[in-house]
């Protein structure tokens, strides 16, 4: 199989986790998020993940609307895979969530599969200023979150855009997670291969642990055998270290500002395009290949950019 040792890169460009007075350079706007995307697709990036915001304030925007800017322009300028979010914010409901994915149909779509709480709150030990009243009291109300997906919402997301043809980003924050998958697989709701990111290092969730990537991997491959596509995302600090880890294990790696603002110690990465070529320099450095877009498609078995809605 011509694509069987290549690395798909996938970026996640803003997200809902940082605020944006956290750094200049995370992506608020819809021509910010574009403009992005293509940096990171420049530089190497398969796949990129979307979120919405209020260009005014930040604030996750999960209106179909919102992303409809900023979706024709990535299709027109690039071959990326776009991969909406179903997570948008922790603090709105599933059927809010899903109404992009549901409306543009892209090929892949974010699934985390398990609730659990949602720590944010250490933050406010490291940013002290801020532009918009909302941005520390989504900070010190996530104290107190659950970030809920449920079994019923986990279904309802994956009746509805099945019938679309989307695949998804299994987000799985901890190993109970892995197991709650694998109940939908023996279901029949999702089918092989599953691409699954595990993630590492959000407070709530496992650790960045050597041992924690480790046992993700080692669970899933007992779960799953053959039947997924491993990637890593490591949040904060350990971002490039768990992509580093995982791509020598066979992995694929995900990047971006949604997951990590910083490049360096201290130093903030002041675009996608450079956490995206950081990575890259390390996966062309352990031997291993990037994978273009359409070996992306070939090895998760996506419908193809002809068949969104955007």
């Amino acid at each position: 199989m011509a694509t069987a040792n290549k690395v798909i890169i996938t970026c996640a460009v803003t997200g809902s986790i940082h605020t944006p007075s956290m750094s200049p350079y995370l992506p608020v706007t819809a021509e910010e998020i574009a403009e992005a995307a293509i940096g990171a697709a420049e530089a190497g990036a398969a796949i990129v993940h979307l979120h919405a915001r209020n260009p005014v304030d930040g604030r996750p925007d999960q209106s179909p609307e919102a992303f409809e800017p900023f979706l024709k322009v990535i299709k027109q300028r690039s071959d990326l895979v776009v991969n909406l979010t179903t997570g948008g914010s922790p603090f709105m409901s599933v059927e809010e969530r899903i109404r992009p994915a549901t409306v543009w149909k892209p090929e892949v779509a974010s699934l985390n599969m398990g609730s659990m709480n949602f720590g944010l709150f250490p933050m406010l030990n490291r940013f002290k200023e801020f532009k918009h009243e909302w941005e520390p009291q989504m900070l010190e109300n996530s104290r107190d979150l659950v970030f809920r997906n449920s079994f019923k919402d986990i279904e309802y997301a994956l009746r509805t855009l099945n019938e679309t043809g989307t695949r998804y980003e299994f987000e799985c924050y901890d190993t109970s997670h892995l197991y709650n998958l694998h109940y939908f697989w023996q279901m029949g709701l999702v089918k092989a291969p599953l691409f699954i990111q595990t993630v590492f290092g959000l407070l709530g969730g496992i650790g960045a642990h050597q041992e924690d990537v480790l046992h993700m991997k080692r669970t899933a491959d007992r779960l799953f055998g053959d039947n997924y596509r491993w990637s890593v995302l490591g949040a904060g600090r350990a971002q490039m270290p768990v992509a580093a880890m995982g791509a020598a294990m066979g992995g694929n790696v995900r990047v971006g500002l949604e997951d990590s603002l910083w490049l360096g110690k201290g130093k903030f990465a002041e675009s996608n395009a450079a956490q995206v070529t950081q990575v890259r320099q390390i996966l062309e450095g352990l031997g291993l290949e990037i994978a273009t877009p359409a070996e992306a498609r070939d090895i998760l078995a996506l419908k193809g950019a002809d068949q969104v809605a955007f």
